[in-house]
């Protein structure tokens, strides 16, 4: 490709709305360009890396028996409903035309549709289906470039079993071309233990990147290699105390005290002293959280424990409810649902809200005063506390998500009737199971841990050219002619060749716009070493240069890449 006809709108100055190092070289390199907020259209060099990519994703997938598909975009809202998914989703689901259609973010309700109607024996399966399409979420908060949008592209896969087991085996397939796509794409990656959110189902496991602009936080111990999603991540913390003697509750006035740090100070107590109390609506229904101190809820392993769809009370209904407001509400008198975190159990001597406004009870004995509640893990884990497997301590870090693989059981089937009949005539829900790949997500993880402050650094896998010519000065005769010759030589021989034959650019601009760029190996045209015979080839991530003859120019490549 010839650079003087093609369109690589590259930048000098970092764009005002991008911060993240992917975001800003994509945007510099001109590989995407942002349409509206969390919509990018992908340019000519950036579309080339995202074909890369899902031709190594095709690969892998069709290595363990996928099939490709090509789903529509547009959805029937009444299929979604059939699994109750359009509550799930909430306001990240795009709805068009009067809310009879959706714009779908996955497709499970739609493979399971066509199953249904096609896989109705136990012969048929095992079946493994995939597509790479474009995906929508209405994301309230679109940012990091390509990384959080409204809408992306994404492989998606789904597998019919006729049992556990064969669900078993079918999560490995994926387990492993999941790691042979990613370690051929050049990505440093770790999994982690995980939930299925409003995908439902059991086993799940996320791949995973380390990386400040990630949106999920993950917990990871370094001595064992203990790894998970907050959202279920697990660690061993001290239980509030359970003391010999019980004191009786007493109402004490705490005007103005709402937070548990402001009752730390008003009582002169400790955060473990205190019971903090937040109100739920789980399927419309009130609960009461009973957290440790400042612990905070983790709402994924709550709506797991409670299932439905689960949310924060609104602090108009906290008084119908409770008769006070925040920071004012607690256990003693509560006439719903309590759940607790393990750390409360059998706790005595404990504050809380009093469910009267500027007022909160001392002496709270769990078992006498609360009895009816339940106990479950319900925070979130910190970091500094003890691992659960190897007693060492967790590092909580930021990280990107770059796959998601699900065992969804018989959610899908179930809800949509896809069933089929065993060896023996009896009928069964058929076990699915879900894997996806965020294919943008792919491109922006590798910018992310392969650059430097002069630009991108492209392997030869994903580089969108592996070889990139510059012509130091196009106005002399003999540099055009030889790097024309050289140009049409490695493009016959099978090389992606890029070629910065402009003629109203300076040297140096040429210089700083190929390590902008970043493909793997420079072949530098210039007078001096064109009159030996020459040329100077450099390679962009060790920055090492070497001047090459014309003749053995081939043979270097080969070494090289």
């Amino acid at each position: 490709m010839k650079l003087s006809k093609s369109f690589v709108p590259t930048l000098k100055e970092v764009p005002n709305d991008a911060v993240i190092p992917s975001h800003i070289l994509m945007l510099r390199t001109g590989m995407v360009r942002m349409l509206s907020a969390g919509i990018y259209s992908f340019l000519p060099l950036g579309y080339k890396v995202v074909k890369k990519i899902t031709q190594i994703i095709r690969e892998e997938m069709d290595a363990i028996g996928g099939q490709e598909f090509h789903l529509p975009a547009l959805n029937p809202k009444e299929i979604w409903e059939e699994t109750n998914r359009v509550e799930a989703f909430g306001d990240i689901l795009f709805h068009i035309k009067n809310r009879e259609y959706v714009l779908a973010p996955t497709h499970e309700e739609i493979m399971t549709y066509h199953a249904r109607g096609v896989v109705k024996s136990y012969k048929d399966m095992p079946q493994i289906w995939y597509q790479i399409q474009t995906k929508f979420r209405n994301e309230p908060r679109p940012k990091s470039g390509v990384i959080r949008g409204r809408q992306f592209l994404m492989k998606d896969a789904y597998s019919f079993d006729i049992s556990k087991e064969g669900l078993d085996h079918s999560y490995s397939l994926h387990d492993k071309a999941y790691r042979n796509i990613f370690d051929r794409c050049g990505i440093k990656y770790f999994v982690v233990g995980a939930s299925s959110g409003a995908m439902g189902g059991s086993g799940s496991e996320e791949f995973m990147v380390k990386s400040e602009a990630g949106e999920d936080t993950v917990a990871y111990c370094e001595h064992c290699g203990y790894a998970a999603n907050v959202e279920v991540a697990k660690s061993i913390v001290e239980a509030a105390p359970r003391l010999k003697e019980s004191k009786q509750i007493e109402e004490i006035s705490t005007p103005n005290v709402k937070s548990i740090d402001e009752l730390c100070a008003f009582l002169k107590i400790n955060e473990t002293e205190c019971a903090k109390s937040r109100i739920y609506i789980a399927d419309g229904n009130p609960v009461l959280v009973l957290m440790s101190g400042n612990d905070e809820v983790n709402e994924t392993k709550l709506t797991a424990i409670l299932g439905g769809y689960v949310r924060p009370g609104h602090p108009d209904e906290l008084k119908k409810i409770t008769g006070a407001d925040a920071g004012s509400i607690g256990p003693v008198g509560f006439k719903h649902k309590i759940i607790a975190d393990l750390r409360l159990k059998d706790a005595n001597n404990l504050y809380s809200g009093a469910n009267k406004n500027d007022y909160h009870i001392g002496g709270i004995d769990m078992k006498r005063d609360v009895p009816e509640c339940e106990y479950y893990d319900l925070r979130v884990v910190e970091a500094g506390e003890t691992c659960t497997r190897c007693n060492s301590k967790l590092d909580v870090f930021k990280a990107i998500e770059l796959g998601h693989i699900f065992k969804l059981g018989t959610k899908y089937s179930e809800a949509l009737g896809a069933t089929f009949v065993d060896e023996k005539g009896e009928e069964h829900p058929i076990i699915m199971g879900s894997y996806g790949i965020g294919v943008e997500r792919v491109m922006a993880c590798y910018v992310e841990q392969n650059y430097d402050e002069k630009g991108i650094v492209w392997d030869k896998t994903l580089a969108p050219f592996q070889i990139q010519i510059l012509s130091l000065n196009m106005k002399s005769e003999k540099i055009a002619a030889e790097s024309e010759k050289l140009y049409n030589e490695l493009t016959a021989k099978g090389y992606e060749v890029i070629w910065d034959d402009r003629n109203d650019v300076s040297a140096g601009f040429k210089f700083n716009d190929a390590d902008l760029l970043g493909m793997p190996l420079q072949i530098v045209v210039g007078e001096k070493n064109l009159k030996d015979g020459k040329v100077e080839i450099k390679v962009r991530k060790t920055n090492e240069k070497s001047v090459v003859a014309l003749d053995s120019l081939h043979d270097k490549i080969k070494e090289l890449l």
